[in-house]
Protein backbone atom coordinates (compact mmCIF):
# COMPACT_ATOMS: atom_id res chain seq x y z
CA UNK A 1 0.00 0.00 0.00
CA UNK A 2 1.48 3.37 -0.69
CA UNK A 3 2.83 5.37 1.99
CA UNK A 4 3.06 9.17 0.73
CA UNK A 5 0.09 11.29 0.82
CA UNK A 6 0.49 11.75 -2.97
CA UNK A 7 0.65 7.93 -4.04
CA UNK A 8 -2.48 7.84 -1.84
CA UNK A 9 -4.05 10.30 -3.99
CA UNK A 10 -2.63 8.90 -7.10
CA UNK A 11 -4.12 5.64 -6.49
CA UNK A 12 -7.87 7.05 -5.41
CA UNK A 13 -7.66 8.88 -8.52
CA UNK A 14 -6.87 5.48 -10.42
CA UNK A 15 -9.76 3.85 -9.06
CA UNK A 16 -12.25 6.65 -9.71
CA UNK A 17 -11.30 6.45 -13.39
CA UNK A 18 -11.39 2.89 -13.62
CA UNK A 19 -14.78 2.74 -12.52
CA UNK A 20 -15.67 5.51 -14.76
CA UNK A 21 -14.13 3.07 -17.52
CA UNK A 22 -15.55 0.52 -16.90
CA UNK A 23 -19.47 2.28 -16.46
CA UNK A 24 -18.68 3.32 -20.30
CA UNK A 25 -17.31 0.78 -21.67
CA UNK A 26 -20.29 -1.42 -19.92
CA UNK A 27 -23.08 0.68 -21.57
CA UNK A 28 -21.21 0.90 -24.99
CA UNK A 29 -21.19 -3.25 -24.82
CA UNK A 30 -24.62 -3.32 -24.26
CA UNK A 31 -25.48 -1.11 -26.56
CA UNK A 32 -23.44 -3.21 -29.11
CA UNK A 33 -25.22 -6.07 -28.02
CA UNK A 34 -28.34 -4.62 -28.85
CA UNK A 35 -27.52 -4.11 -32.11
CA UNK A 36 -26.15 -7.40 -32.39
CA UNK A 37 -29.34 -9.15 -31.64
CA UNK A 38 -31.53 -7.00 -33.68
CA UNK A 39 -29.92 -8.14 -37.04
CA UNK A 40 -29.76 -11.79 -35.98
CA UNK A 41 -33.48 -11.07 -35.47
CA UNK A 42 -36.19 -11.67 -38.93
CA UNK A 43 -38.23 -8.39 -37.87
CA UNK A 44 -35.65 -5.60 -36.97
CA UNK A 45 -37.71 -3.13 -34.88
CA UNK A 46 -36.21 -0.32 -35.62
CA UNK A 47 -34.00 1.30 -38.95
CA UNK A 48 -30.81 0.02 -38.85
CA UNK A 49 -29.03 2.52 -40.39
CA UNK A 50 -30.51 4.88 -37.41
CA UNK A 51 -29.29 2.19 -35.10
CA UNK A 52 -25.58 2.45 -36.20
CA UNK A 53 -25.76 6.48 -36.13
CA UNK A 54 -26.54 6.27 -32.59
CA UNK A 55 -23.96 3.48 -32.08
CA UNK A 56 -21.39 5.60 -33.75
CA UNK A 57 -21.52 8.48 -31.77
CA UNK A 58 -21.86 5.95 -28.71
CA UNK A 59 -18.56 4.75 -29.52
CA UNK A 60 -16.81 8.48 -30.53
CA UNK A 61 -17.79 9.47 -27.10
CA UNK A 62 -16.36 6.25 -25.14
CA UNK A 63 -13.33 7.16 -27.21
CA UNK A 64 -13.38 10.89 -26.55
CA UNK A 65 -14.02 9.85 -23.02
CA UNK A 66 -10.67 7.69 -22.89
CA UNK A 67 -12.39 4.24 -22.09
CA UNK A 68 -11.46 3.04 -25.71
CA UNK A 69 -8.38 3.71 -27.72
CA UNK A 70 -8.48 5.69 -31.05
CA UNK A 71 -7.74 2.35 -32.97
CA UNK A 72 -10.49 0.24 -31.15
CA UNK A 73 -13.38 3.04 -31.76
CA UNK A 74 -12.10 2.82 -35.51
CA UNK A 75 -12.62 -1.16 -35.28
CA UNK A 76 -15.70 -0.87 -33.57
CA UNK A 77 -17.13 1.03 -35.97
CA UNK A 78 -15.78 -0.80 -39.01
CA UNK A 79 -17.23 -4.12 -37.64
CA UNK A 80 -20.78 -2.38 -36.99
CA UNK A 81 -20.87 -0.82 -40.66
CA UNK A 82 -19.56 -4.49 -42.24
CA UNK A 83 -22.37 -6.03 -39.79
CA UNK A 84 -25.28 -3.47 -41.23
CA UNK A 85 -23.97 -4.15 -44.99
CA UNK A 86 -24.38 -7.99 -44.72
CA UNK A 87 -27.63 -7.75 -42.90
CA UNK A 88 -29.38 -5.06 -45.41
CA UNK A 89 -27.96 -7.38 -47.85
CA UNK A 90 -29.58 -10.06 -47.11
CA UNK A 91 -32.90 -8.47 -46.61
CA UNK A 92 -32.29 -7.02 -50.18
CA UNK A 93 -31.90 -10.56 -51.45
CA UNK A 94 -34.83 -11.95 -50.07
Amino acid sequence: MANHASALKAHRQSLRRKNRNRSNRSALRTTLKGFVEQTKSETPTNDPNSVVARLYSDVDKAAKKGALSKNAAARQKSRLTKRLNRTTATAAKD
